[in-house]
């Protein structure tokens, strides 16, 4: 299978970071304003009317447009600037700040790329797996834009260039210090002076907040102080503001006021206020659920009166105490990744076998967790991790993020499903069922995920499964149309894509 970033050793970083950028932002066009011609790779615009040609299908490729009788490739400025101009006459609005976060995320890739050549990539698989994501979300525009400040503000600390570093240290006076749940963990990082509180903090966002009023006054006045860094350095996972301390075996996230996709990723106050009862639910309803299946608990948080969301951090737990033993987790995300270095689809001779025992692992704990305690997890790639064998074998499912879990009957249970069916079978399945499918001519990878479903089913009563495998579509984010109107990130809309479950 060729590859789909040109190989590096050629020397054309930017023709790589062109390429790689391409395919997310036409996978948006396609999937929200665009219907398949009948022609192989032809694509008619809703709008305007206009043909768009691609190569490939999971990751498509060498955009053209048809105009006064051929076929012309568009360069990336071109393909952006096709993009506007559909969305300004598919929605009547206009966004000036979208062609530009596109281009950013374009960018960054190109220098993502090059510091990648330049760095040494983790020893271990699992901390390769949350460092891979070069392409990122397969279908969002801007996937990998970084708030379009300088690199030099936020290379340092990008996962995919490698990065690993310490944490600021900083001491909060007690009487300022807000927190819940376990956060005793945070302590191991340093000491604080009598009277204080340790409260690490990520450097980029210190960079980004330390001059804000409201902090600067606390360093004046001493209800901040600096304490220094930590001893040993820790390493970015996917999410970018989530980092992994290897010798602690513990992961801390902290609000990172950068919009990263469709948010600005700070740990929100109501979101906050309300995690320990939803993670305390969804570790609940994983403790119950049959198998080795496990879930990464948001134990706590610690932060400051005077900068409540600013200066968050959380506390998840760590891998150790939930991996089987023997077994290498890895991100699910890394293994629809062309850069992943590690994947146990390389070189899978029994494409089949391997997927069935993923199915087997992924499936039947997100599905335990709605049907039987209300609890909708966002089970899609970048929360799930995948624990292999020594063959290479999906032997466990672990997930994580109870930020974004939503519980019965905070939300209604229609809506709770088709989250379920978006994060697990669309974003999740779906990618890496077109993978297989790409790799391993021949094979259909539906049959396998229909066998699962009515196999719960069968065993476990869930209703909404019959309706699944017989409907003719499923809900596919419109992460686009989102972003060019000015959505509210949390606000999931979908358009109905074909329902592969139905032709089986």
């Amino acid at each position: 299978m060729p590859p789909m970033l040109p190989p590096l050793a050629r020397g054309d970083i930017e023709e790589a970071a062109d390429a790689c950028a391409a395919a997310p932002l036409l996978n948006c066009l396609l999937r929200e304003v665009g219907e398949p011609t009948g022609d192989p790779g032809v694509h008619r615009l809703h709008a305007g009317g206009r043909l768009l040609r691609v190569r490939g299908e999971r990751r498509p490729a060498r955009p053209e447009v048809y105009a006064d009788g051929g076929w012309h490739r568009l360069t990336h400025p071109e393909l952006v600037k096709l993009a506007a101009e559909e969305l300004r006459r598919h929605t009547g609005l206009s966004n000036s700040e979208l062609p530009t976060e596109i281009i950013d995320s374009r960018d960054a890739v190109a220098a993502l790329l090059a510091a990648r050549a330049r760095a040494t990539p983790p020893a271990g698989p699992y901390l390769r797996s949350e460092q891979s994501l070069i392409t990122g979300h397969p279908h969002h525009p801007a996937p990998k834009a970084r708030g379009g400040g300088p690199v030099t503000g936020w290379l340092p600390y990008a996962p995919e260039a490698y990065a690993r570093f310490p944490l600021e240290l900083l001491g909060v006076r007690e009487d300022t210090v807000v927190e819940e749940g376990d956060t005793t963990a945070l302590d191991t990082f340093g000491e604080a002076p009598p009277g204080y509180r340790l409260l690490p903090a990520h450097p980029w966002q210190l960079d980004l907040v330390g001059a804000r009023p409201e902090i600067r006054d606390a360093f004046a006045d001493g209800r901040l102080i600096r304490l220094g860094r930590t001893a040993g350095p820790l390493w970015p996972t996917a999410a970018i503001r989530t980092l992994y301390a290897p010798e602690d075996d513990l992961f801390v996230k902290f609000s990172l006021d950068v919009r990263i996709t469709n948010d600005i990723r700070r740990l929100w106050r109501h979101d906050l206020l309300k995690l320990r009862r939803t993670d305390a639910a969804t570790a609940s309803a994983f403790g119950a659920v049959p198998g080795s299946a496990a879930w990464l608990s948001d134990r706590g948080y610690r932060t400051a009166d005077f900068a409540f969301e600013e200066l968050a951090v959380l506390v998840r737990d760590g891998l150790r105490e939930h991996v089987v033993p023997g077994a290498t987790p890895l991100l699910a995300a890394a293994l629809v990744e062309e850069s992943f270095d590690g994947s146990p689809l390389n070189g899978l001779t029994d494409p089949s076998a391997w997927w069935t025992a993923y199915l087997r692992q992924v499936v039947p704990p997100v599905l335990d967790a709605f049907a039987r305690h209300g609890v909708v997890i966002e089970a899609h790639l970048q929360n799930a991790l995948v624990a292999i064998d020594a063959d290479g074998m999906p032997v466990q499912a672990l997930f994580r993020d109870a930020e974004g879990v939503k519980l019965l009957p905070q939300v209604t249970r229609a809506a709770g499903w088709e989250r379920l069916v978006y994060c697990l079978i669309v974003n999740h399945l779906m990618e890496l069922a077109a993978l297989l499918a790409e790799r391993h001519p021949g094979m259909d990878p539906w049959p396998a995920v229909r066998r699962e479903l009515t196999r719960y089913d069968t065993d476990h009563g869930l209703p909404e499964i019959a309706d699944l495998l017989t409907s003719p579509t499923v809900p596919g984010k419109t992460n686009l149309l989102l972003r060019w109107t000015g959505a509210d990130g949390a606000d999931a809309r979908y358009v109905p894509l074909p329902n592969p479950l139905a032709r089986h």
